[in-house]
């Protein structure tokens, strides 16, 4: 079967420049592609067909040789000549790679997230996120506060407003990669890619850097931050500063601030979510008589509990409301109070003797004036309380 004309198959005219050559050949092969075309049994046949169209029409040497013989240049029964200068043999096989190269990230440059190319990428880098560990107390996080951090970033150089360019001088294409930013090293019927090691895959390097910031457009500075700390944090909360990271490579846009806070622990409250717990220390009179007694709370005031005669070290009871806000949405958590029953310690005589009487008293449950008496046992530990 005669090969069609490698012009038509890539559907360009014999006088169409190269870069119109590399743009039909590209459209060509998206959509012709063999895994965009899986129920149409030719496509891989037209698609081989396509590569050597363009394995030909993309070297100049090929070109010429080609609208001169047409593809007797390139079959074997041809002498001397084009096959002299070193084409023998059937076009599209030995530069394949080369060839599928140049589509292969248009085709699945969306799925993998990126574009070839420093003219398309650009030479402006989005700077990094950088992160910010910021320890408070437990009663910030309670009310929330305005808190001034410092951050040691890389932030715009001044001298040159962030372009790496001394006195505004524009970047240069790199000579290297001719701007891709990629390089490629045929190796057989593969092609390795990899960063051009000139322009750090730029594509473009500045020929007259900025004294100040050595071309890169930025330099190390200590930021000072104010950040808002709202009510309800908890250790693991992460607060996101848009813009606040480091400054972007030549120009380009800062990356975020992220603040992970940690809420350290507190000497006598213990958090759990939005409630809190607090051991509170009782007299022992005052636990068998019942009373009250005064506790702190964590918004700093204080706060009078009964305690039910008879009371037992470990007993739980509840104080609505005086825990911790809810980050998001509205709500207070509540602050359950355990008691601790305290047994007195270095007594004196009277006291021990008191104490004898009253043991003495508990043993004779149907005394009559028992009564009488523990109205003295209150009074002396009321006033030993004090």
């Amino acid at each position: 079967m005669a090969k069609r004309d490698y012009y038509e198959v890539l559907g360009v005219s014999k006088g169409a420049s190269a870069e119109e050559i590399k743009k039909a050949y590209r459209a060509k092969a998206k959509e012709l592609h063999p895994d965009r075309n899986a129920d149409k049994p030719d496509a891989e046949a037209k698609f081989k067909e396509v590569n050597e169209a363009y394995d030909v029409l993309k070297d100049a040497d090929k070109k010429a040789a080609y609208d001169r013989f047409g593809h007797a240049a390139f079959d074997g029964g041809m002498a001397g000549g084009a096959r002299a200068g070193g084409f023998g043999g059937a076009p599209g096989q030995g530069d394949f790679a080369s060839a599928f190269s140049d589509v292969f990230e248009d085709l699945f440059g969306d799925f993998m997230g990126g574009q070839r190319g420093g003219a398309r990428r650009g030479r402006a880098t989005r700077g990094s996120d950088l992160r910010y560990n910021l320890s408070i107390g437990l009663e910030d996080a309670y009310s929330g506060l305005q808190k001034q951090i410092t951050v040691p970033t890389a932030v715009a150089c001044g001298a040159c407003s962030g372009t790496g360019s001394e006195g505004g001088s524009e970047p240069v294409t790199c000579p290297t990669c001719s701007g891709m930013g990629k390089v490629r090293a045929q190796q057989g019927f593969f092609t390795v890619e990899r960063t051009c090691p000139t322009c750090s895959g730029v594509g473009q390097i500045v020929k007259n850097p900025c004294k100040t910031c050595a071309g890169a457009g930025r330099v190390q500075k200590d930021r000072a931050l104010s950040v808002n700390i709202p009510a309800g944090v908890e250790t693991g909360t992460r607060i996101r500063l848009s813009g606040e990271g480091e400054a972007g490579l030549r120009g380009g846009p800062a990356g975020d601030l992220y603040i992970f806070i940690e809420v350290a622990d507190h000497p006598l409250f213990q958090r759990d979510g939005m409630d809190l717990y607090c051991r509170v220390p009782v007299p022992m009179t005052r636990a068998a008589l019942g009373g009250e007694v005064e506790v702190p709370t964590i918004d700093g005031g204080r706060s009078r509990v009964k305690v039910p005669e008879g009371s037992q070290s470990g007993r739980q009871m509840r104080l609505r409301g005086k825990g911790m806000p809810a980050l998001r949405g509205s709500g207070i958590g509540d602050m359950y109070i355990e008691l601790a029953v305290e047994t007195p310690v270095k007594l004196n005589a009277e006291q021990k003797e008191l104490l004898r009487r009253f043991e003495e008293s508990c043993a004779k449950s149907n005394n009559p004036d028992a009564s009488g008496f523990f109205d003295k046992v209150r009074k002396f530990w009321d006033d030993l309380a004090k």
